[in-house]
């Protein structure tokens, strides 16, 4: 065979070869395909394998058939009773129609900016409607189903199906919550002053019950020690009495000794008196009969 002849093969082999790797596609099993021709979407491929197109006039553009998020930008939120929150969501969705999705956005891209529009749109459509008590309460599963419902209604125009919508969280707006904070502070502060001024009143409370227990405890011991020294004084005055009737004249010396212990003081007062007065009757001699 001539050189010729053996090129030319070649060239016709490595032709067919490439016509043929352009030919055939395959279509995984996460994926979902449209054939295109100059343009024009010709065949919508859903299921997984080898497939074939015109080489070199069509193409294929290939779409995820799972389950996809999106997390569209925080963005502020009047409710119904005039609150304002911010906002931060995120959804999941599906392409359930590969062809109007291309006839209508053709990338992931644009579908992500018209979803997020449609998120924002439809969070503040939904929640303007509630205050905030209400979206704190049991009812916002239901007001999450509301969202995710509108905004599906808006994505199924372009071949998308909105699974869910979520709230990941809700904030009160930087100047809102400085503002709320402080009249937090101010009701803090007002309810400590209260604790403080009725922590004084049942100190002093406390206090003059405990003044008014102690009088009266007091005074009830002095009362129970004046019976006591009554009783006491009595007790010797029976005893006093059962002496001098024993020996009178020793009673009568007992108290004329208590006497002069009694009058004569060592604190510089001086006293004048006869000795032979009554009072010293028994500094002279002892009694009769004594020894």
């Amino acid at each position: 065979m001539k050189p010729q002849m053996k090129f030319a093969l070649g060239v016709f082999a490595a032709a067919m070869l490439v016509v043929l790797m352009d030919s055939l596609f395959i279509v995984p099993q996460t994926q979902q395909a449209i054939v295109i021709q100059f343009g024009e979407p010709k065949r919508v491929i859903r299921a997984p394998g080898l497939h074939v197109k015109v080489p070199f006039i069509q193409r294929v553009v290939s779409y995820d058939n799972r389950l996809l998020g999106l997390d569209p930008p925080a963005k502020e939120v009047l409710l119904s009773d005039k609150k304002r929150i911010v906002v931060d969501a995120f959804l999941r969705f599906k392409i359930i129609n590969p062809l109007l999705f291309y006839q209508a956005l053709q990338t992931e891209e644009m579908a992500h900016s018209r979803l997020s529009d449609a998120a924002v749109s439809s969070l503040r459509d939904v929640l303007g409607k509630f205050d905030m008590k209400t979206i704190l309460s049991p009812k916002r599963t239901e007001i999450m189903a509301n969202i995710r419902d509108e905004v599906d209604s808006k994505a199924k125009a372009f071949g998308v199906e909105v699974v869910d919508v979520r709230i990941r969280r809700a904030d009160l707006p930087e100047e809102t919550s400085q503002a709320v904070y402080a009249r937090m502070r101010s009701e803090r502060e007002r309810e400590a002053k209260e604790f403080r001024a009725q922590g004084q009143q049942m100190n002093q409370k406390i206090k003059a019950e405990a003044d008014r227990d102690k009088i009266k405890i007091i005074a009830e011991a002095q009362k129970n020690a004046q019976v006591l020294r009554g009783q006491g004084d009595k007790e010797a005055a029976r005893i006093w009495a059962k002496a001098s009737k024993r020996d009178k004249d020793f009673y009568a010396f007992y108290r004329s000794l208590e006497a002069y212990k009694n009058a004569v003081k060592t604190d510089g007062t001086s006293m004048v008196i006869s000795p032979d007065t009554e009072f010293f009757k028994y500094f002279g001699a002892l009694p009769s009969g004594a020894k």
